[in-house]
């Protein structure tokens, strides 16, 4: 534990450096067409063949919008217009805090990036719900169908807890 600190960390034998661990930031977007929202389907690990909405991890020297915009970019080949930060995801267990951006596509023009094998737009009845990536993507899809009903799309903010064995079972199915 290095001096005045309050956690143990790696310090180099020689230079003494010390090497701090911190969370990952994923960024990403919910576009959103009309009535529909668009997703991708993965193309790589993990959960390769899930859908999820565009996002990523954030890179050094960019904003979270930047990571949110490249991140669409990158994965549906979409340009979207930020309209505010949605849904914050706390996922301490992983070393991860997740913040997507609800997001206007002003036209339906999208392609498969790299890391997506499919990329299409979907209505709230087409949401291939046992089929999403990760809790993450289900909650905000759950958030933003609870508010366009009432048209109120206040910013939420989560702590995703580890899974269960049983829930992990019926998870994957």
């Amino acid at each position: 534990m290095p001096e005045g600190d309050n956690r143990v960390r790696d310090i180099c034998d020689s230079c003494g450096k010390i090497h701090y661990q911190n969370p990952l930031i994923v960024a990403g977007s919910l576009p959103v067409f009309k009535d529909k929202v668009l997703l991708c389907k993965r193309a790589i690990e993990p959960r390769k063949g899930y859908w999820t909405l565009p996002g990523g991890f954030m890179e050094l020297g960019e904003t979270l919008e930047q990571a949110a915009l490249r991140e669409t970019w990158e994965e549906a080949g979409a340009n979207i217009k930020i309209e505010s930060l949605y849904t914050i995801f706390n996922i301490a267990h992983v070393g991860q805090l997740s913040v997507f951006f609800l997001a206007e596509m002003p036209e339906p023009k999208f392609f498969a990036g790299e890391e997506s094998s499919d990329v299409r737009l979907f209505s709230e009845e087409e949401i291939p719900w046992d089929e999403l990536a990760f809790n993450t993507i289900k909650r905000t899809l759950r958030h933003f169908y609870k508010d366009r009903q009432s048209g109120n799309f206040d910013q939420k903010i989560e702590d995703i807890q580890p899974l269960k064995i049983e829930e992990k079972i019926t998870t994957d199915k």
